[in-house]
């Protein structure tokens, strides 16, 4: 809500939403990188700000390595028409250009910067940087797919996202390897088709947003701190709820689209990829399922100096996502009509 009583931070926001039009409805690879230029320099201003103690760090490492990535783009796309006049299907230039893609979005093996930069965010920074800021990258990477490559990238993904989140005691780091992690399945459904990524991306976008208004209520950051504040029950059980969603256990609305994936891999006969992708789907319920159980296990754990006031339109909210998350499966049904 801190944007829109701050007509700067207003004024950027907007600037953002247009840039990512400006560049995924483009016609030349030129505008799209105009369109990703704007992105960028609409963004830094949404992440400064004076309270944060690793402003100027984390506004430093976002422009570098978007600037990088920006560089790349504009050499592939430059190099492309000075060389081939049209762009052929040319092995080199699909790997540039869908590097500098994939750094853009945080992608291994480019992910280094993605934890450190999320660990200085806002929980509402954080949820544009997972979600809105994927979209121009993964549309502009769908124009020039290599598929030989992008197999490789997607099996990393789901591997460092599922490994990396170990021994973080971070959410905001926990959320980043997350990201990573479903980064390799969106890249496997933009592979599959374009339809399917917009349904896979639209459903983890809403389980982020959940999340992200969740800890920003509480005034989450750490592990730690979900054992020692005093939250109402039903709190705690709705993070357990959207913790399960986003790593796909079936019951819940997380696991319709990436059941629809494995199943169109094993149709394909790809069965070792399948398999790495669901064991690791299964490393990060268990990272989830430990938060999780600690946090419910220290519930009578309470100090009387912690207390949280949650208005109830803000519980309206969140009983109503949790109803949807939970009612996942049997509404996916209306999938196949």
């Amino acid at each position: 809500m801190y944007y829109f009583f701050n007509s700067n931070k207003m004024f950027f926001f907007f600037i953002l939403f247009f840039s990512t039009l400006i560049s995924i409805s483009s016609n030349s690879w030129l505008g799209c990188w105009i369109g990703l230029e704007i992105n960028l320099l609409s963004f830094i201003p949404l992440i400064s700000n004076s309270n944060n103690l690793f402003n100027s760090e984390t506004s430093l490492k976002y422009f570098l390595t978007q600037s990088i990535a920006s560089i790349n783009f504009l050499f592939s796309i430059l190099f492309n028409m000075i060389l081939f006049k049209n762009f052929e299907n040319n092995f080199l230039i699909s790997i540039l250009i869908n590097s500098s893609m994939l750094i853009k979005m945080g992608s291994t093996p480019f992910h280094f910067w993605f934890p450190n930069i999320m660990e200085g965010l806002s929980w509402l920074n954080c949820f544009i940087l997972m979600t809105w800021q994927k979209i121009s990258p993964m549309i502009l990477m769908s124009y020039y797919l290599n598929n030989n490559f992008l197999v490789m990238i997607m099996i990393l993904n789901v591997i460092i996202g599922a490994i990396g989140g170990f021994n973080q005691t971070s959410l905001r780091k926990l959320m980043a390897f997350s990201s990573i992690n479903n980064l390799g399945w969106m890249i496997a459904a933009m592979m599959i088709s374009e339809n399917l990524w917009m349904f896979y991306f639209y459903l983890y976008s809403f389980l982020v947003m959940m999340m992200c208004f969740l800890f920003s209520i509480l005034n989450i950051f750490f592990i730690n701190q979900m054992y020692n504040f005093n939250m109402n029950y039903p709190i705690k059980i709705s993070i357990l709820i959207n913790f399960f969603s986003l790593g796909g256990l079936p019951p819940f609305l997380g696991f319709f689209p990436k059941w629809i994936i494995i199943n169109f891999m094993l149709n394909n006969n790809l069965f070792i990829i399948s398999f790495i992708f669901i064991m690791m789907s299964l490393i990060m319920l268990f990272f989830y399922i430990r938060i999780m159980y600690s946090s419910l296990m220290f519930f009578n754990l309470k100090f009387k100096w912690f207390k949280i006031f949650i208005k109830n339109k803000s519980m309206i909210i969140i009983n109503f996502f949790n109803l949807i998350s939970l009612l996942g499966m049997i509404l996916s049904t209306l999938f196949f009509l």
